[in-house]
């Protein structure tokens, strides 16, 4: 969206149109919105992929009530296969799992700065460039306790 308003569009909205839990917190924050708020929103649709679940509404763990939350932090932990959505049968290439759940990551971050761009997020997916382990955005850190991490 902010790549067809095009530079030119006044940065200032002044309404919020979007799935609630897949808009970029900086919608929420009055903070400019560019290319990365898009970045952002692909993020959490890559996790719903990947797990066939909604990133809050089909989501019921007391320790995690955030699916996004739960995501980086197995990720971080090394487990992704119980990331992966029930109905495929475990069957997928591991690889490719670590690599598009690692994108994803990154492409929740906040500050909307540590988020990829679009055309890194392709290379990322395609595998033509590696990917580290995207850290635990602070933003889903205040849901849980702080004491774990």
């Amino acid at each position: 969206m902010a790549k067809l308003l095009g530079r030119d569009f006044s940065r200032a909205l002044t309404t919020i149109k979007g799935t609630v839990g897949y808009l970029a917190p900086e919608w929420y924050s009055g903070e400019a919105i560019t290319q990365r708020a898009d970045v952002y929103s692909f993020g959490m649709m890559l996790f719903e992929i990947i797990s066939g679940k909604r990133n809050s509404s089909e989501f019921n763990n007391k320790r995690y009530p955030y699916f996004p939350l739960y995501a980086t932090v197995k990720m971080n932990e090394g487990e992704v296969l119980c990331l992966l959505d029930e109905k495929l049968g475990g069957h997928v290439d591991v690889a490719e799992l670590i690599r598009a759940c690692k994108v994803a990551g990154w492409c929740i971050q906040e500050p909307e700065a540590c988020r990829p761009s679009m055309k890194k997020v392709v290379l990322m997916l395609k595998g033509t460039i590696s990917v580290g382990i995207p850290p635990v955005p602070k933003s889903l850190l205040n849901l849980v306790d702080a004491d774990d991490y």
